[in-house]
């Protein structure tokens, strides 16, 4: 599986600590081994699915997008607050 990754999706992992890198990574594995994990979202964010996880015991979502067989977008993740808002404001 081909994943490739937003500017945006770079900054904010640059700041996790390594244990939250960890869940991340777990997450971003489960992602990508059965892409059709996450909840598909309609409207403003059709195309873009959104995966839920646990971040350091925080609800964390990750947004992605299914570019073909063998390649994902990693958009964005953190809390729920705002994350719908961010996401649509998200330039990719």
């Amino acid at each position: 599986m081909r994943l490739l990754v937003t500017p945006s999706f770079v900054r904010a992992t640059k700041k996790l600590h390594r244990t939250q890198k960890t869940d991340l990574d777990e997450a971003v594995r489960a992602v990508s081994s059965v892409p059709e994990i996450g909840e598909a979202k309609v409207g403003d964010l059709a195309g873009v699915r959104v995966y839920k996880f646990r971040l350091s015991n925080q609800l964390c979502l990750l947004a992605y997008r299914i570019l073909g067989e063998d390649s994902l977008k990693l958009l964005t993740f953190g809390p729920h607050e705002n994350f719908y808002r961010d996401l649509k404001q998200l330039d990719d």
